[in-house]
């Protein structure tokens, strides 16, 4: 194989991490069948629809069938995706205040169609509340269409980071960006860029949550694999130890322990399953103990820019949230 300067620029191999598929010549594969379900899931489940007959709520995706990938050649991108889905939903009528249920399937969602010309049928179970489904029809449909095309969006932005190498000519450059944004449970800032891994744009999350919990419990919630299975409710590898690795989410996660400091710290290296490959964020999880409550700092640093949202939800919704719900059935118990 030629170094820069020699030979044939199409067979081109630097010496660098990324070298050995320099101008993205070659051919490469990779698999979004496990990360698109959980996206999907991320951006249907808990969809609202509301108007003057009432509100439904996607409840669950209960059949997710298919399979997605995405290839590279002589620096494009490839998609293929194929999915039958089939969503519940449920509703009140606002005159009456009847609750309602029924289903949304999606039999072929594929790139051979176009989003609005994408088959989608909703059904009622047997019984009055027809506005409902009416209702779902129209706006329902016009959601899900929408949540579609993000599935789409994200398929081929935040998916697909890093299959594109940098090229000797753009391979310097750097993107630097800095956000404000704030919630009610939490704070969240997003600082200039800092680069972990791989040379890719990057940005540092920071959130804090407040658990009705005290620091020593929080802390072995985060650290105790028994109980990183029952919030995550998947299989997980939890060595909680320094250089002890970490598995959660069907491998959707996974890291390393770096550092670990009883009821008070603990410092991971951090990486979603759809990053570039080998590129870790630094996750530092801070406890601070307040009487019968503890604040959480997070701290996320070398988020790929494309994933910062989708970190960011990820660390409240499959983390946070389920925290909560694990805490308050843990006291529900002991009452």
């Amino acid at each position: 194989m030629a170094k820069w300067g020699q030979g044939d620029p199409r067979w081109i191999v630097e010496e660098r991490a990324d070298g050995t598929n320099v101008n993205n010549w070659h051919w490469t594969e990779r698999d979004a069948t496990s990360w698109s379900k959980g996206k999907l899931k991320e951006l249907l489940v808990g969809l609202v629809v509301e108007g003057e007959a009432g509100r439904c709520e996607i409840s669950d995706l209960k059949h997710v069938e298919g399979e997605a990938s995405c290839n590279s050649r002589k620096g494009k991108l490839i998609f293929f995706y194929e999915w039958n889905l089939r969503l519940s939903w449920r509703g009140t009528v606002k005159e009456s205040g009847e609750k309602h249920k029924g289903s949304v399937e999606i039999p072929n969602l594929s790139e051979e169609n176009e989003v609005d010309d994408t088959e989608i049928n909703v059904s009622k179970k047997k019984g009055e509340g027809d506005v409902l489904k009416d209702l779902m029809r129209t706006e329902g449909t016009t959601k899900v269409r929408e949540a579609l095309r993000n599935y789409l969006k994200a398929l081929k932005t935040e998916f697909t980071l890093g299959m594109i190498l940098p090229t000797k000519a753009t391979g310097g450059q750097e993107l630097a960006t800095e956000r404000r944004l704030s919630g009610h449970t939490m704070q969240d800032s997003v600082s200039p860029q800092d680069t972990v891994g791989v040379k890719i744009p990057t940005v540092k999350i920071l959130m804090r949550e407040i658990f009705n919990s005290p620091a020593e419990e929080l802390y072995s919630i985060f650290t105790t694999k028994e109980l990183v299975q029952k919030f995550s409710k998947c299989p997980a590898v939890i060595e909680a130890e320094k250089g002890g690795k970490l598995q959660m989410f069907d491998g959707s996660v996974s890291g390393e322990y770096t550092e670990l400091v009883p009821s008070q710290r603990i410092v991971l290296k951090w990486r979603c399953r759809s990053w570039p490959d080998e590129h870790y964020a630094v996750v530092a999880l801070s406890f601070k103990g307040m009487a019968a409550q503890t604040e959480l700092q997070l701290e996320c640093k070398g988020v790929p820019v494309s994933s910062e949202d989708s970190t960011r939800q990820c660390w409240k919704q499959q983390y946070f949230e389920e925290i909560h719900i694990l805490l308050q059935q843990s006291n529900d118990t002991m009452e």
